[in-house]
């Protein structure tokens, strides 16, 4: 399975997604997962924030050699799951690939979808959606960009969270 992370200037909340995804499928023994990120106004060039990227090791995931780059039509309508961290990235990532539909969902989205639906698969998930609503609730994960420590400390540990509920359930 192939799986694109986007958020806003792919330096922290997607590079941690990305490269949390690819340490959990190694530590599941999963070996068909490849896992990418852009963001939908990239700093393009840019490595990984250096908080976030120090969290991230704390998570158990490598930041060495990323780079961060833009958002494109060809990059979404590659994947086999798009995991945005915002409602708004998931409607930017369809008005590129409207043929994504089915599977594009918010990071928050696709994990609450898994845990209160049986969903085996990225086809399962996008059944569960009309039966399963949000609450109105934004379905979001806070840009930690500016904020103290803290702050990413919550956001890497809540995308890890996220992640661990999808790489439990969800295949190809």
């Amino acid at each position: 399975m192939h799986v694109l992370f986007v958020c806003t200037g792919n330096v922290c909340r997607s590079p941690t997604a990305e490269r949390l995804a690819v340490a959990y499928a190694e530590e599941l023994g999963i070996t068909d997962l490849t896992a990418e990120s852009a963001g939908t106004r990239a700093a393009v060039g840019r490595p990984m924030e250096p908080t976030a990227a120090q969290v991230l090791e704390g998570l158990g995931g490598d930041p060495s050699d990323f780079t961060a780059r833009m958002l494109t039509a060809d990059l979404a309508a590659e994947a086999d799951l798009v995991l945005t961290m915002t409602e708004r990235q998931r409607e930017k990532v369809l008005a590129l690939a409207p043929e994504q539909l089915k599977k594009t969902f918010t990071l928050k989205e696709a994990a609450r979808l898994a845990g209160v639906s049986d969903a085996k698969t990225v086809a399962d998930l996008a059944s569960a959606r009309p039966q399963h609503k949000s609450d109105g609730t934004p379905e979001d994960i806070s840009d930690p960009i500016g904020k103290d420590e803290e702050t990413f400390l919550n956001v890497g540990s809540e995308i890890a969270e996220l992640l661990g509920v999808i790489a439990r359930s969800i295949r190809v």
